[in-house]
């Protein structure tokens, strides 16, 4: 399957996309889309987080559960919406955090592009969801150890399921 995406990451993940799980998720999101079904993010941002950082930039990786699912929130980053909309209370609580530690100014969007360029790679687990089912699909966090190999990262891991993962 040719999936659209940056070249390091199309490398590492080629052999993900011909699995028959991936295989299936896309059949059922071109199903799901055919009725009309509300899916977050959008098509063209589903890969958005590997598309903003680069494979052989990567630093960070913040994986979160899952993408936001008000209208015009979920763009393909873990924790952040695009210009305009309101930082939801999850980035916020980071925000805080952030200033608490280290004294980052707390900044008034919650658009984290910024950060996606600068090597974080903002990652949900669940990376899509059909609204009317509350319906995802989870990442296999399996298939982020393979990578890890090849570009070592700090993981950050935000969400008790995804602690409780990270525990294995």
């Amino acid at each position: 399957m040719n999936v659209s995406m940056e070249k390091g990451w199309k490398e590492i993940l080629a052999k993900e996309f011909e699995k028959p799980f991936f295989l299936q998720v896309v059949a059922h999101l071109r199903t799901e889309k055919a009725t009309k079904e509300v899916i977050y993010p959008p098509g063209p941002l589903i890969f958005n987080a590997f598309n903003s950082t680069p494979f052989n930039e990567l630093k960070v990786v913040i994986l979160g559960q899952d993408p936001y699912h008000g209208p015009g929130q979920a763009h393909g980053l873990s924790f952040s919406v695009p210009e305009g909309v309101k930082p939801p209370p999850s980035l916020v609580n980071i925000y805080k955090e952030l200033h608490k530690d280290i004294g980052m100014p707390i900044p008034n969007t919650g658009n984290l592009l910024p950060w996606a360029k600068q090597g974080v790679l903002l990652l949900n687990a669940m990376s899509l969801l059909v609204m009317q089912k509350l319906d995802g699909w989870i990442l296999p966090i399996v298939s982020l150890e393979k990578f890890h190999k090849k570009k070592p990262a700090l993981f950050f891991c935000y969400g008790v399921s995804l602690h409780m993962k990270s525990k294995h």
